[in-house]
């Protein structure tokens, strides 16, 4: 039981971190300071990770790296489109 609430308090730490670049990122329209190459190798890692939680059933992990993995896309999208 403690090992879940670890998981999901950890997942929501990780997940909310994220949401300050992406508000950012959408009202500058500006993505120049961050790294194509990292933020991809970073989006696949969390693709792979969400893999993971999905075949393990582990879903604290499955679900704070779904919601990352969306918001990971996200400033993807937005570095292609703000080129």
């Amino acid at each position: 039981m403690i090992e879940q609430i670890i998981g999901y308090v950890a997942g929501t730490l990780t997940t909310i971190a994220f949401l300050p670049q992406v508000i950012k990122a959408w009202r500058s329209k500006s993505t120049k300071d961050i790294s194509l190459w990292m933020f991809l190798l970073f989006t696949i890692g969390v693709g792979l990770w969400l893999i993971y939680g999905i075949v393990m059933l582990d879903f604290p992990i499955l679900s704070a790296n779904l919601i990352t993995l969306a918001l990971a896309i996200a400033i993807l999208l937005m570095k292609i489109k703000f080129r």
